[in-house]
């Protein structure tokens, strides 16, 4: 099984054909789209691991699924006995991707 570890959005993410992940919110509008990941970190297709210099030409190829936002976080500020409390939700956006192949 053929599998790769792609960079985006500032984290690193384990791939293979077929999988699907949410990720950081990408700039794109539709839905079906395809997008190319290029920052290809690691291959391994079983046998062998190509890592560095040797992956620089592989590319990842996936297709938008759907844009959303995650589930609501609640961040509570407090000061003991100065009469200071606050509350503050934060939804993060994200990006849903189908893996559609490893070239």
């Amino acid at each position: 099984m053929t599998f790769a570890i792609i960079k985006t959005g500032g984290k690193q993410y384990k791939v293979a054909a077929g999988d699907t992940l949410m990720i950081e919110k990408l700039n794109r509008p539709e839905k079906g789209d395809k997008v190319t990941f290029e920052k290809v970190l690691l291959v391994d297709d079983g046998k062998t691991t190509k890592i560095g210099k040797d992956v620089e030409d592989t590319k990842v190829i996936a297709s938008i699924i759907a844009e959303g936002r995650g589930p609501k976080l609640h961040i509570i500020k407090f000061k003991a006995k100065s009469n200071y409390k606050k509350k503050i939700g934060h939804r993060q956006p994200f990006t849903k991707v189908k893996i559609e192949e490893i070239k």
